[in-house]
């Protein structure tokens, strides 16, 4: 009886969304707790941003399970003695989803609006390429000079997402066609765009005439629906409606959809969850301050039976083996040492007003966030809790004094190499954004992070790398809080899930198959 009612349930929302049941068989309903800000591939800057742009766009190459760098636009790519020339060559066979053939020019104007507009992943290049750097050398082929040597450019690459020039010209208007590219899209990736509401829902249908192609048994349709509240998933999934969460509920929700038949499924990741203490506010501007709050954390707690994930000692994932601080000790838990430190700060002897900022809808955060409320007021603070949306959150990051002296923020790997994680959290230039709200600026950060990029001897970037998580933990920078595990419920029906050393391209649908067995 209760599978019936389930398959009653699957079958009335099949018809809900005007499908046949043939059809909904290879479509995946994805809930995801964030709003989709941009599907513009010069503005992506977050989690969901990459997920829905992956499946619309393609770059010259991409990235698989293991961090190597594989080709998809381009068949091949050679880089000079002195690396500062990459010269890539594009398959015969690439085209866009309206069926013109991708060439040197589409990449070249890619590259350029890119720099223009100077957002999302235009900060890794940062002093890297500028206006001409990138040439067609003829239809199939084109030339990226670079301005000095940066390390991590060929795992960069990926990131730069080809745009049709053709299809996006007579949108162009007065902002390089950013209005126009908000709400469609001109790519020749997998999925082409079907409907987009920014604040609620994104689906994409596949591309028959995909040129890479599809394996056995592809997805034809997926359905991302934000969904914050999490009884709002278990819902869904009770309905039948549900094919795949994020990988943020909490153990809770995981339990009961496992309960419901799914499966979930487990994988480590680069995604590391921070408490980013503002350096610029009060009372987080003091360093004893920092080292308190981190004091006053339950680690433990947090990890094991909030949001089960692995230790973080530095800013850096020890995914990343070969240039982790393994040296640096693992925090600690002591309240009788936070108290210390509150002791020495410039605020002792007074109530400490903090503010705790943490997300919207997510079950998780708010225990997080309640926890150290407990342990904080123990020492002497006083807290105020600030709940906001996402788009809210990447507002109130744009200037220091709205930027809460406490927030809890993932962040995961842009791109395979240490750089990702330290260029655009530490470095001054990423100040403004939400991966860098602890509003560092000083020099030394910045030359560590610079030398490190500018360098192709992997000694040195090693020895490098260590020295800048000293200074970042020796400083207090954030409190380190968890690696994540990443976890997702699925319908057992869907296979393909493989999480990727770069933002989101771990939901590259077209990597998806629908099997029941």
């Amino acid at each position: 009886m209760r599978t019936r009612k389930f398959l009653a349930s699957a079958a009335m929302a099949a018809l809900m969304f005007g499908v046949s049941s043939a059809w909904a068989q290879n479509v995946v309903t994805m809930a995801t707790g964030q709003i989709f800000r941009s599907i513009d591939p010069a503005k992506v800057t977050d989690y969901t941003d990459y997920m829905g742009v992956v499946n619309l766009y393609d770059g010259l190459t991409s990235v698989e399970p293991d961090g190597s760098i594989v080709p998809e636009l381009a068949e091949s790519w050679e880089v000079s003695p002195d690396a500062k020339e990459v010269t890539y060559k594009i398959r015969a066979d690439a085209k866009f989803s309206d069926g013109s053939p991708v060439e040197a020019s589409d990449v070249v104007y890619s590259v350029e609006r890119l720099l223009k507009i100077n957002q999302g992943p235009a900060t890794m290049l940062a002093g890297v390429l500028s206006p001409g750097s990138v040439t067609a050398v003829d239809a199939k082929t084109v030339k990226f000079t670079l301005a000095k040597n940066f390390a991590p450019f060929l795992a960069v690459v990926p990131a730069i997402f080809i745009l049709n020039e053709e299809a996006v010209k007579p949108h162009l208007g007065e902002d390089d066609g950013q209005a126009w590219l908000a709400t469609n899209a001109a790519g020749a990736g997998p999925f082409t765009l079907k409907l987009f509401d920014r604040g609620t829902a994104m689906t994409v249908v596949r591309n028959k005439d995909y040129y890479k192609g599809f394996p056995e048994n592809p997805i034809d349709e997926v359905r991302w629906v934000v969904q914050a509240d999490e009884s709002s998933v278990r819902s869904m999934a009770a309905s039948g409606e549900l094919t795949m969460t994020g990988p943020f509920q909490s153990p809770d929700t995981y339990q009961a959809l496992e309960g419901m038949g799914y499966k979930v499924e487990s994988h480590q990741t680069t995604s590391t969850l921070y408490l980013k203490l503002n350096s610029k506010v009060a009372p987080t501007d003091d360093v004893h301050i920092r080292r308190a709050i981190a004091l006053a954390t339950d680690y433990a707690t947090i990890r094991e039976v909030i949001f089960p994930g692995n230790k973080l000692t530095t800013p850096l994932p020890d995914t990343f083996k070969q240039f982790h601080a393994d040296d640096i000790p693992e925090p600690k838990f002591d309240l009788e040492a936070a108290k210390a430190e509150v002791a020495k700060s410039k605020y002792a002897g007074q109530p400490i007003p903090i503010t705790l900022g943490y997300l919207t809808g997510i079950k998780y955060q708010e225990e997080i966030s309640l926890l150290m409320q407990s342990n904080l007021e123990q020492i002497g603070f006083t807290v105020k809790q600030e709940v906001n949306p996402w788009n809210r959150v990447t507002e109130l990051a744009t200037k220091v004094e709205t930027t809460p002296a406490a927030s809890q923020i993932f962040f995961s790997a842009t791109y395979p190499s240490p750089d990702s994680m330290f260029f655009s959290q530490y470095h001054s230039s990423a100040n403004g954004t939400w991966a860098s709200m602890e509003w560092i600026a000083d020099p030394e950060v910045d030359r560590l992070i610079e030398e490190a990029r500018g360098t192709g001897d992997t000694a040195k970037q090693v020895e490098l790398y260590k020295e800048l998580q000293h200074k970042l933990v020796d400083m207090q920078s954030d409190v380190f809080l968890l690696t994540q595990v990443s976890k997702h419920a699925l319908n057992k029906c869907l296979h393909g899930l493989s999480i990727i050393p770069m933002r989101s391209f771990g939901y590259d649908f077209s990597r998806y198959s629908w099997k029941c067995d």
